[in-house]
């Protein structure tokens, strides 16, 4: 199925690709599968949460009346605990009884605890370690542990975050299954740091999908390093229980961290499993109460072989994953293609720029913008001219994208559109452009960028659109900034309406995007009106996608769904001013 690019808060662009969607109406196939792969585990099922729901108190909260200790057994991964800001802190649950205790999972939120230990007691009063760490790294920690307790005590020393204090979203508390999984020494001595293991390793799964839905979902893709591929179970015999995926690592390693970034197919309740043999599988994580997006697993283990065994689907579907990716020592890693560094804002490097200084009627130069023609298909009215007829240099230092009443190619209205595309794109750094956008009814000045492997084939929103400045000429006060992916574009973008505080069509202003591995913060005149966070985005939204190159993009568009229709009231000719577009790394 294909569906028009969506741009904006809900807007199609002007180009075609295919949509990314789960496979609808589709029959559920045969029974659940007969028989488990075998484990040497098997006593994990007998796991059962032995926190939910009971009494927790704390040292402090962060706000009187919220963040509460007993939002941290509640159940609700949407719900969190939060100390008062400073180092030395508590958290505690009482389970009621004295209980043989297996397993602590903290599912932390970002103001995580780079030192802690846990504490059992049996009467509140005398308490014994049962863990100890000063290397914590937050995200979704399984801690295998052994004893019996009552009360179950976290006390956090040392802050990730200074500024803040701690905060986890579920502290649960397991009984039964297995204690500390039992390891086998590697064949090989692990060598060097911790780095990542899985990427371009040969990968195995239950099934796969291939079809237009999903073309091909292959298991390779969810170790490809590339955040806009992923892994799902076939459609036709996948959306069973169990489905698993699984890389060979090449050599025996040592694992210290599995982060899955799912598809809205995640796995409710699965398992990490380490295997030597390809065949008999030990877990080193285990969740009944998965809920999508990113899990950032801190667990242990020793194996060549690596799976992802998901026991309960979340929904009716199958199970898909944009990124598996291992970390650990030994292994056979491949080291994937490097990164450019981040550049330091203010950046100062000018690596591309436009000052429109040409005379009056000079078309923008080839050398840096490739023409952009053609009817786009966003409800929009006009014509997109070749050669560059409706954009020109007005001879005092502007561009001139110029909207007109014109009969051309079947419509009665022309505009432009022009970008970068094989002339010039680039990861990270400071773009902005000094532009006054015109008012009126139905028209629609963007200042935008496109993810430049869109050039080479690859459709809309699977090589992401960073939107640097929409403006409706029906409110000129207000701005739009937005990022498309997979899992959020269109009306679903990532991204929000900014109050501009001026009219923006009475004089120039300065609008720009500040990228780096980190995300991407937005201004407008110095001002920051947005910040994508690539971290908020992954955990809430779904995967990063911006971490490769992009080429600018200039247009005016006339019409659509967005800006609406244009009316009696709407000025032709209308006019984008550029004043200059400028790119610092």
């Amino acid at each position: 199925m294909t569906s028009p690019v969506l741009d904006g808060l809900g807007t199609p662009r002007s180009r075609l690709s295919p949509a990314r969607i789960l496979t609808l109406g589709a029959a559920l196939v045969g029974l659940i599968a007969a028989f488990f792969v075998v484990t040497t585990q098997t006593a994990q099922a007998a796991e059962v949460v032995v926190s939910q729901g009971k009494p927790a108190t704390a040292s402090s909260t962060e706000v009187a009346g919220a963040y509460q200790p007993g939002e941290a057994v509640d159940g609700n991964a949407g719900t969190r605990w939060a100390s008062s800001f400073s180092a030395s802190q508590w958290w505690q649950v009482d389970l009621g009884a004295a209980t043989a205790v297996s397993r602590i999972a903290i599912n932390w939120e970002g103001a995580y605890a780079k030192a802690f230990n846990i504490q059992f007691s049996t009467n509140g009063t005398s308490y014994t370690q049962a863990y100890a760490t000063t290397t914590g790294a937050g995200g979704q920690q399984s801690i295998a542990v052994t004893g019996t307790a009552r009360y179950v005590r976290i006390n956090l020393t040392e802050r990730a975050l200074p500024i803040y204090g701690y905060s986890f979203w579920e502290f649960q508390v397991f009984s039964g299954g297995p204690t500390t999984p039992p390891t086998t020494p590697p064949t090989t001595p692990p060598t060097g740091g911790t780095r990542l293991l899985s990427y371009n390793k040969p990968a195995a799964a239950s099934t796969w999908q291939n079809d237009v839905n999903c073309n091909p979902c292959s298991p390779d893709k969810a170790f490809d390093n590339d955040p806009a591929s992923r892994w799902a179970t076939s459609s036709t015999n996948g959306w069973v229980d169990p489905g698993w995926i699984s890389v060979d690592l090449g050599a025996t390693a040592t694992i210290s961290q599995v982060v899955l970034q799912w598809d809205p197919a995640y796995g409710k309740s699965y398992q990490i499993q380490v295997s030597n043999d390809n065949a008999n599988w030990t877990p080193i994580y285990s969740t009944t109460n998965g809920d999508g997006l990113k899990d950032v697993i801190n667990a242990t283990g020793t194996g060549r072989y690596v799976r992802m065994y998901g026991t309960v689907r979340s929904s009716t579907y199958g199970y898909s994953l944009w990124e598996f990716s291992v970390y650990g020592t030994g292994g056979a890693p491949v080291n994937p293609p490097a990164q450019p560094a981040d550049p330091t804002f203010p950046a100062t490097r000018l690596v591309f720029e436009d000052n429109f200084n040409e005379g009056a009627g000079t078309k923008p130069s080839t050398a840096k913008w490739t023409y952009d023609p053609g009817v786009p298909q966003n409800g929009e009215i006009q014509y997109y001219t070749p050669n560059s007829e409706n954009a020109q240099t007005d001879g005092q230092g502007n561009l001139v994208i110029e909207a007109r009443r014109q009969d051309y190619q079947g419509r009665q209205y022309t505009s432009g559109r022009m970008n970068t595309g094989s002339k010039f794109s680039a990861q990270y750094g400071r773009f902005e452009a000094r532009i006054k956008v015109p008012k009126g009814n139905g028209l629609w000045p963007a200042f935008w960028m496109m993810g430049e492997d869109f050039l080479s084939g690859r459709p809309w929103p699977y090589n992401g659109e960073i939107d640097i400045m929409e403006v409706l000429g029906r409110n000129t006060s207000e701005m739009y900034t937005t990022l498309h992916a997979p899992a959020y574009n269109g009306g679903g973008g990532y991204g929000q309406k900014n109050a501009a505080g001026v009219d923006l069509s009475q004089d120039f202003h300065v609008y720009a995007a500040e990228w780096d591995s980190k995300g991407i913060r937005f201004f407008l005149d110095g001002r920051q009106v947005f910040n994508a966070d690539k971290a908020t985005v992954e955990n809430t939204r779904g995967p990063w996608i911006f971490d490769h190159k992009f080429y600018l993009i200039l247009n005016l568009a006339v019409g659509g769904d967005f800006p609406g229709p244009i009316d009696a009231s709407t000025p032709f000719p209308s006019r984008m001013l550029v004043d200059y577009v400028r790119v610092y790394q």
